[in-house]
């Protein structure tokens, strides 16, 4: 008896690999893979402007990597007796402009030297409706997208919901301006499985629907464009409302943990996962908490540790195991 719908997935023709690096985009369901990925030693940028969740504000967030983009204290604004910016999530607000101003241009300039060079773009889109500014927001272009509303009035936003032409069109010059800047490029599109209910269900649906037609368009006209199904794999295939957080909006581990799951056995060959299983092990060793650190036992454990992280480091030179090797050699 079947209790789920597994359904097959595509494999992404030019399988990640440990010797190259990526950059994520997008809502908070790309932080949740950009974890994993981290904890496997891959080398990655999440969110260089902060969550983010519709395609106008990741388009304009890139043009600005391309660019390297800096700003000025004209382009924040105060509110709540702090500093923020329409076009960032609030880690980069400031108590003074400087400080916004800085976070902000320092994200910027690494975010464009990391995008030259990197192998792989994952973009994450959470949503098609937008919040646009009106005259009443302070310091704003009225008809702008605010990326983060910064908990301000709800007078300072007008609400609506992109076509599905209309988000293929900025995605589609956002790729042409991607593939200039960095031919050897790889894009991997996935939409969040968080609900966006404060939009409403019907709202919701609507707004995915938007976002699937427009990827899928964009697959069609792009070899260098890879979808993968994250958001399928939660609404059809777990399909239950046990894999939620209790908000019965987000994921919960359980969900993620599946997803991320099928993402490597899409995404990375054979090889890829021996090596991730090695540096799991590894990670399980560096975060043990034991009874009796002093004991010839444990510091015989961390030395056989020792040993391993130096082996796994020595044939593979592009891991950054330093920190364990480090915490192994000082224990032991």
């Amino acid at each position: 008896m079947k209790f789920h719908f597994e359904f097959d997935i595509k494999k992404l023709p030019f399988p990640i690999h440990h010797q190259y690096s990526l950059l994520l985009m997008g809502s908070c369901f790309t932080e949740n893979i950009g974890e994993k990925l981290r904890k496997h030693k891959f080398r990655t940028l999440e969110n260089p402007n902060g969550i983010l969740f519709n395609p106008v504000s990741v388009a304009e967030a890139l043009a600005t990597y391309i660019e390297d983009k800096q700003i000025s204290e004209s382009d924040i604004f105060q509110y709540n007796e702090t500093w923020h910016s329409w076009k960032h999530h609030s880690r980069f607000s400031g108590i003074t402009a400087e400080e916004c101003v800085t976070k902000i241009n320092q994200s910027t300039t690494q975010a464009h030297h990391w995008l030259k060079n990197t192998d792989y773009l994952m973009i994450t889109l959470g949503s098609a409706w937008v919040y646009t500014l009106t005259e009443q927001a302070a310091n704003a272009q009225a008809g702008s997208v605010a990326a983060n509303n910064h908990k301000a009035p709800a007078g300072w936003f007008t609400k609506r919901l992109l076509s599905a032409a209309e988000t293929t069109e900025i995605l589609q010059e956002m790729l042409h301006r991607l593939f200039h800047f960095n031919p050897g490029l790889r894009i991997i599109f996935t939409i969040s499985p968080v609900r966006h209910l404060r939009e409403g269900a019907i709202e919701n649906n609507r707004s995915k629907a938007v976002l699937i037609q427009s990827i899928h368009e964009l697959a069609e006209q792009f070899d260098s464009i890879y979808y993968f199904p994250a958001y399928e794999l939660v609404i059809d295939d777990l399909r239950d409302y046990r894999f939620y957080a209790e908000d019965l909006v987000h994921p919960n581990y359980q969900a993620t943990q599946y997803v991320w799951e099928k993402f490597t056995e899409a995404c990375m060959n054979d090889e890829t996962r021996v090596l991730m299983k090695e540096i799991a092990e590894i990670n399980l060793a560096y975060q043990h908490k034991p009874f009796n650190p002093s004991t010839a036992q444990h510091k015989k454990f961390l030395s056989s540790y020792l040993a391993k992280t130096k082996i796994l480091q020595e044939k593979h030179p592009y891991l950054d195991m330093k920190t364990e090797i480090d915490f192994f050699a000082e224990k032991a």
